[in-house]
């Protein structure tokens, strides 16, 4: 990971204190970044925050409302205060509708409406804070965690189809609003991964999830964490407005 004028690369992650987040975290703190930790769960960042420091990096665990902008705002004050600007940001927080899924006339509105924020409108305010800092400095590197859903159209998951579409989509906008900056703006769209939400269904739903995956196996949180540490690096300089689909080739663009 190559350094910024100051030194080390700073990077922000959302949702960073289990699963996907937490090894996207550690991935990046491998690859020489210093990072801001955002979740709702203050004990699991402050956790990973201390993996990171263990790998020699420093960190900083914001607890954050992700749902409550002025929330946002704060925290990335107090991430650049303490670890300096951001250069990297991860908008990785987002949930399906887990055991509330359903067919989209019985789903209801509520539950709609908190995927959509949850998914999409976290990612759009987080990269309203880092953006004015990054075309400033012309350099950035801005990451949507998506969906294969929203190439996919999975049942059941009409809203959270929607949402995760949606993240692709604004990927592609500010992805040109930025380029002539030095900003690149990417997605990644994963499949079916094994973290702690998926340990929680039933054993019918995994192996039907194994069965419709060609590679025969559910991706880790690691492999999610390998794309973003590329998306991040000099490397992917010349890449954006790009979607990654990384989903043992469930899908394929």
């Amino acid at each position: 990971m190559a350094t910024s004028e100051g030194g080390t690369r700073v990077a922000l992650v959302s949702g960073a204190a289990q699963g996907i987040g937490r090894a996207i975290v550690l991935r990046l703190a491998q690859d020489g970044c210093d990072v801001a930790l955002l979740d709702i769960d203050g004990d699991g960042i402050d956790a990973v925050s201390a993996e990171v420091e263990a790998l020699g990096r420093r960190a900083t665990a914001l607890k954050t409302d992700m749902l409550d902008r002025s929330a946002i705002k704060s925290s990335f004050v107090r991430a650049a205060q303490t670890l300096g600007p951001i250069d990297i940001l991860v908008n990785n927080v987002g949930q399906s509708a887990r055991e509330n899924a359903a067919p989209f006339w019985e789903a209801g509105p509520d539950l709609a409406d908190f995927l959509v924020n949850i998914c999409l409108r976290t990612a759009m305010d987080a990269a309203r804070e880092a953006v004015p800092g990054m075309r400033d400095r012309r350099y950035g590197r801005i990451v949507n965690i998506a969906s294969d859903s929203a190439y996919i159209g999975s049942k059941s998951a009409a809203s959270y189809a929607a949402a995760k579409a949606g993240v692709i989509g604004f990927t592609r906008s500010l992805s040109r609003e930025l380029a002539e900056y030095g900003v690149t703006v990417n997605a990644i769209a994963p499949g079916y991964i094994r973290t702690r939400a998926t340990d929680l269904l039933p054993a019918a739903f995994v192996e039907k999830a194994i069965s419709e995956t060609p590679v025969g196996f559910l991706g880790k949180p690691e492999d999610i964490a390998h794309a973003v540490s590329f998306f991040a690096s000099e490397g992917a300089s010349y890449i954006t407005g790009q979607s990654l689909i990384v989903n043992g080739g469930r899908w394929m663009n």
